[in-house]
């Protein structure tokens, strides 16, 4: 089988052509990687890193940031617990606890924490005397009978009555 002259040329145009076209190919190829490359570098900051490395190091500084948010939580519950022990709860009822006195000179203050836990004192104003009474609650319940006015100051501070 002899291969003429045209037979040849035409193999070794079409070979030119198919040598150009994967030559354009790579070249185009090559543009994209580099494309790609420079947007990693720019996502990256500039480093060397891959985006596997990168990834990983976001994923460490999410749990990272998880750590904090879980310490936080833990402090505010902590706080919450705290608020909850303090005297959060006041009120004051004023009244006359005599007849005979006038302007509202006695008076019962509630000082309790969101447990109804604290203290009623009570101040009983005379024509010529004054006298000053202290209850204890604890969880509601008075070691020694309230008064109306004790109570409604209790039941002030707790934010029913008002």
């Amino acid at each position: 089988m002899d291969v003429t002259a045209t037979e040849a040329l035409i193999v070794a145009v079409v070979g030119v052509v198919v040598g150009a076209a994967g030559a354009g190919v790579a070249l185009w190829a090559s543009i994209r990687v580099k494309r790609v490359r420079d947007a990693q570098r720019t996502l990256l900051g500039g480093g060397r890193r891959d985006l596997i490395d990168f990834a990983v190091s976001l994923q460490g500084r999410i749990d990272d940031l998880h750590r904090a948010v879980d310490e936080v939580a833990a402090g505010l519950a902590r706080v919450d617990r705290r608020v909850d022990a303090t005297v959060t709860n006041t009120a004051i009822v004023r009244y006359d606890a005599y007849e005979d006195t006038g302007g509202h000179q006695s008076a019962s203050l509630a000082l309790l924490d969101s447990a109804r836990t604290g203290v009623v004192v009570t101040a009983i104003q005379g024509r010529d005397y004054a006298r000053i009474y202290m209850k204890e609650l604890d969880r509601g319940r008075a070691s020694v009978a309230l008064s109306p006015e004790e109570q409604e100051a209790v039941e002030r501070a707790m934010g029913r009555g008002r």
